[in-house]
């Protein structure tokens, strides 16, 4: 049994404990006088070993929020640290090696390659890293194992279905070295019994790999594998708590 405890405005979080450390984040679009803000100074912190749900209304910027934390967005004010480093105003030729190591991506939609198999999906991503050959070939392996799809190796993703394809991007992420793990709406298009066996092996990608893992969702039924739920409101974060599993 899960329970929410007290929820409040924010959550103070040393910065040693923090993956990530959002302080004032805003984002408008458009030019003045008809720009539109979307997000209204937003602070957050992310740890290792967690789980945390970003939720919220369509429009309530958690997208927006996410694709910041991802450094694939500047803000229009604010600063962001990534592992105690300042990357608010790092030049957009810095920012493709920082993602790589400090950042993984796990989509609604997979962004597998047709033309190759999971294991080759796979294997794409460590090569990315550094990792090649022999060694990038059997460690794709290991890490489909991981996720339950050893058997599913040789397949291409248009042999495969909706939440084999989503393990496929979990092993992806388990692939990186990123302590940072940005997961946008993956249980979205996947029924129940899938939509669980995603968000058990995120929860096992935050406690077992020490990793941070935030996943923007509508889904209720995750809730019980959070241990942090972040609700946002009109670009503001209305409620944010921690839970506790009993």
């Amino acid at each position: 049994m899960v329970a929410m405890l007290p929820l409040s405005k924010s959550i103070p979080l040393s910065r040693q404990e923090s993956v990530m450390r959002i302080r004032g984040i805003t984002k408008s679009f458009g030019q003045a006088p008809n720009s539109v803000e979307v997000l209204h100074g937003i602070d957050l912190d992310i740890r290792r070993g967690e789980l945390c749900l970003l939720m919220g209304p369509s429009g309530s910027g958690k997208t927006t929020l996410l694709t910041i934390m991802g450094l694939l967005l500047r803000p229009c004010g604010g600063e962001i640290q990534l592992c105690g480093r300042d990357v608010t105003s790092c030049s957009e030729a810095s920012l493709p090696p920082i993602r790589r190591q400090n950042v993984a991506f796990i989509f609604q939609a997979f962004n597998l390659l047709s033309a190759l198999t999971a294991a080759e999906n796979v294997q794409v991503g460590l090569e990315l890293q550094g990792v090649r050959g022999r060694r990038a070939a059997s460690l794709s392996l290991e890490l489909l194992d991981r996720v339950g799809l050893a058997d599913r190796a040789d397949h291409l993703p248009a042999e495969m279905s909706g939440g084999e394809k989503q393990r496929v991007g979990v092993a992806r992420a388990l692939g990186s070295p990123a302590p940072l793990i940005l997961a946008d709406e993956p249980t979205g298009n996947l029924d129940g019994a899938t939509s669980e066996t995603i968000i058990r092996l995120l929860r096992r990608l935050a406690k077992e790999d020490d990793r941070a893992v935030v996943v923007v969702t509508h889904d209720g039924r995750l809730l019980p594998y959070a241990d942090h739920v972040i609700k946002m409101e009109d670009g503001r974060i209305k409620e944010s708590g921690k839970t506790h599993h009993d």
